[in-house]
């Protein structure tokens, strides 16, 4: 009986440590959309079988990734080529959410410093593969999080001719 008391005591002390780390929670973006990207070993044999469980085509294709974006399910889904990484049970290359334009994308680079968050990437253009606005983090278990905005047609436009990335904001000091 005791063992129980104090296994319900600890789930409950458990509950409670969540409700108190939501309190005084600092603002965040204004996610639009969120993604998942996750590395498989076969690119193929994935979209089929995500194409039948989605019930939908995927968007977008390359010999790397297979994309699937469903408005009816508010899903935006990668699947990203292995580049030879043994797979296990840690697949997940990391989440994102859309937060619709590129100030905003400098705007959750500045929430995050805020709270803290590791940067591992700063806000900075990108133009090969999907041309992005993004922020790459990391969560409090390392895990990848990008926050992005997709290009309009006038920022596609000032694409450089080397197609390097174009960083957002100023880089950090140097120590």
């Amino acid at each position: 009986m005791l063992r129980r008391f104090r296994a319900a005591r600890d789930q409950i002390d458990a509950r409670l440590a969540v409700l108190e780390s939501l309190l005084d929670l600092p603002e965040g973006p204004s996610p639009r959309e969120f993604h998942a990207s996750i590395r498989v070993s076969e690119l193929g044999r994935t979209a089929r079988f995500y194409a039948w469980l989605l019930g939908t085509e995927p968007k977008e294709w390359t010999h790397r990734y297979v994309t699937f974006v469903s408005e009816k399910l508010a899903l935006n889904l990668v699947f990203l080529v292995s580049d030879g990484k043994t797979l296990g049970k840690d697949t997940l290359y990391h989440l994102g959410i859309d937060v619709g334009d590129k100030a905003s994308v400098v705007r959750a680079h500045t929430l995050a410093l805020a709270l803290g968050a590791t940067i591992t990437k700063p806000p900075r253009t990108t133009w090969r593969g999907t041309p992005l606005h993004e922020l790459w983090l990391e969560d409090p278990d390392g895990n990848l999080v990008e926050i992005y905005a997709r290009l309009t047609p006038e920022e596609l436009r000032e694409m450089p001719a080397d197609q390097e990335p174009v960083f957002l904001v100023p880089p950090p000091p140097t120590a």
